[in-house]
């Protein structure tokens, strides 16, 4: 998708935030009393953090994100929307949630909102290097600030090896092997700096009977990069347990996964903070050892199919959402 379709559109024609209704209903019955204090930690452009604003009207924002273009179309639609004044934006990594807190003089959230993944203004943002459909540089990183390594470092640096793990690991991707020999003996003439030459390699690589089924023969790879660029699966696993720890007695949490190695991570923390750590046999359980959060769903939540035929974020989504029930220094 070429982004001149979207570039001056304002955020809430760009992104279509999935789930929206069910996050909305999950969150804000914790948000209700003046000075409580959603944390939206993965701001985007703003769709979700909106929506809790007006459904929680005494309620103030924290809202995180680590690409400053987000940030300042979220803040663009928040002011639009006449809620700009209860939010607080800042540039971060959502597992800095409680050094944000700790500089705004917050001891806590009653809400924490993550929508994982790409948003579609990132991957209509042509010079990003986020979309198979579009020829730009390789960069994928979501804050184009930052001076991490870009997406063509690692195909031009990392060992055959570790090329094939990452395609394999973070995109399921069945071909891993083959794509990433295919690039190490092409860097060895000129190595790929741009989407398109990696959608050609790929186009090659990838034999003609995958390609006519499972959808576009690069968007495992690109997934994949993008994950890798971003260490998103690193950082995530960190910021779930802060986002949980931050959480005062009868504060929320929901999370939407879109990659099953996101809703891996997100399943494995949740399950601890729900399980009871009583060692087994003991005939009473004692306080310290019940759980600290109880689920508000049973296991993951998808979309329904009005919403797949509308969104196609939506076709992958897994929304998990808890809510925490007793304090402790530390939930195991």
């Amino acid at each position: 998708m070429d982004d001149t379709t979207h570039g001056d559109l304002p955020a809430e024609q760009r992104h279509l935030p999935v789930l929206l209704e069910t996050s909305v209903q999950l969150l804000a019955p914790a948000l209700q009393e003046p000075g409580s204090v959603h944390i939206d930690a993965t701001l985007g452009m703003g769709g979700h953090a909106a929506a809790v604003l007006h459904a929680a009207p005494k309620a103030r924002l924290v809202g995180i994100d680590r690409d400053p273009q987000a940030l300042a179309l979220a803040r663009e639609r928040l002011d639009r929307e006449g809620v700009g004044d209860r939010a607080t934006l800042v540039h971060a990594t959502y597992d800095e949630i409680p050094e944000v807190l700790a500089e705004l003089d917050l001891p806590g959230a009653h809400g924490v909102m993550m929508d994982l993944g790409l948003s579609s203004f990132q991957i209509d943002t042509a010079e990003r290097g986020f979309s198979y459909s579009v020829d730009a540089p390789l960069d994928m990183r979501m804050d184009a600030t930052s001076d991490g390594p870009a997406a063509a470092d690692l195909l031009r640096e990392l060992p055959e090896a570790e090329i094939a793990r990452i395609l394999h690991d973070l995109g399921d991707e069945r071909f891993a092997r083959r794509i990433a020999r295919r690039i190490v003996e092409q860097r060895e003439t000129a190595p790929l700096a741009r989407s398109g030459e990696l959608v050609e390699l790929l186009e090659k690589a990838i034999p003609a009977a995958s390609k006519a089924s499972g959808g576009h023969p690069a968007k495992r790879t690109f997934q994949a990069l993008r994950i890798a660029v971003n260490e998103e699966l690193e950082i995530l696993a960190s910021a779930i347990e802060a986002a949980l720890d931050c959480l005062h007695v009868g504060g929320r949490i929901v999370v939407e996964s879109y990659h099953s190695g996101e809703d891996r991570l997100v399943k494995t923390a949740f399950t601890r903070r729900t399980r009871s750590s009583a060692p087994p046999g003991l005939p009473v359980e004692l306080e310290e050892h019940k759980p600290t959060f109880t689920p508000l769903v049973r296991g993951a939540l998808q979309a329904d199919e009005d919403e797949r035929s509308g969104n196609t974020r939506a076709a992958s989504v897994r929304l998990r959402a808890l809510t925490r029930t007793r304090s402790a220094e530390r939930a195991h």
